[in-house]
């Protein structure tokens, strides 16, 4: 009865902060980059790219190209990814419809420029680092805003590739059509408006890896006590994490010990030295930051293996013939 009272406790949390990060989006996309007609990526630069093209509401187009797009995320990512996508994909069609009857408009019906004529790099700025952020905060609760965002979860979830990359590869083909749209202008103004776009992707896929690679990082903590065996009962009772203990010889002493090696979460380091602390206030503990951890509790190793079950990974390489 309390695991499913947890299990039920965290869907809800997930899909309160996917709420509030589907705001950030719809709230950055419409405030700062539509009034500046600034294009991006994804099926919301689709949408964008349609209405500035023939004024066929954005959040209509976005609903329509996400319908498509569902079954590919039903088959690769699971029922559980799926409903958080339809949740997500009807919350942010909603959310982008209202962001448009709240953004103040001008006698003649268009959008207000909100930091003034001008300042389209600026708004540009402040526009992508809310939609990164905003693309981030519901990755890192395992839901998506659907269209490209399928795709990037779905390459990321078999290959070691981040989702900014594969974001960034879709983004360039959509800013890039920009180019042969003439309802945009001249080739000038089109080259503009393209720029523009990759600069978008820039800086809102750069925020999409910070934010999603900031909670995911991990660290390795090597402590030093007297007290090892208390320290090491105590993280792996409440804490619930694996310790390893290596044998140590100090130089100076000449005596030994024992060393713990942990690797934890980033986001567990406050835990872990309060812990340590409350046993041994003495302790020497070393913190490091890792480039990635991959195995049980931590991230998949993504790499392709042979097909051929008869290669023997521990037998030596065979050595090639050179020949002149």
């Amino acid at each position: 009865m309390t695991i499913n009272h947890k299990i039920i406790m965290k869907e809800v949390q997930d899909y309160v902060v996917i709420t509030l990060g589907l705001f950030l989006y719809a709230f950055g996309f419409t405030f700062f980059l539509m009034p500046y007609e600034i294009v991006t990526g994804g099926v919301s630069g689709i949408a964008a790219i349609v209405e500035y093209a023939s004024g066929f509401p954005n959040q209509y187009t976005y609903f329509l190209i996400n319908l498509a797009l569902l079954v590919i995320a039903l088959k690769i990512l699971g029922l559980k990814f799926l409903m958080k996508t339809i949740y997500a994909i009807i919350v942010l069609t909603f959310l982008l419809g209202l962001m448009k009857e709240l953004v103040p408009r001008d006698e003649s019906g268009e959008m207000v420029k909100i930091l003034g004529e001008g300042q389209n790099f600026m708004s540009l700025i402040i526009g992508c680092m809310m939609t990164g952020s905003a693309l981030g905060i519901v990755f890192l609760n395992n839901g998506s805003t659907g269209g490209s965002d399928i795709i990037a979860a779905s390459v990321n979830k078999y290959y070691n590739m981040s989702l900014g990359t594969v974001l960034f590869i879709l983004d360039f083909m959509i800013v890039g059509s920009c180019l042969f749209i003439p309802q945009f202008g001249d080739m000038l103004d089109r080259t503009h408006m393209v720029v523009f776009g990759f600069c978008t992707m820039l800086i809102e896929n750069f925020m999409l890896d910070y934010i999603y690679n900031r909670r995911r990082s991990s660290v390795q903590f090597l402590i030093f006590s007297e007290k090892w065996q208390e320290i090491a009962n105590a993280i792996g009772t409440r804490m619930d994490h694996g310790v390893t203990i290596l044998d140590g010889h100090g130089w100076y002493s000449g005596k030994e010990r024992k060393v713990l090696c942990i690797l934890a979460k980033k986001n567990e380091s406050t835990d872990m030295f309060r812990l340590i602390k409350m046993i041994d206030p003495h302790a020497f503990v070393s913190q490091s930051a890792v480039i990635g951890v991959f195995g049980e509790g931590f991230d998949a190793i993504k790499v392709k293996t042979p097909n051929n079950t008869n290669i023997d990974p521990t037998a030596p390489k065979t050595p090639k013939l050179k020949t002149t």
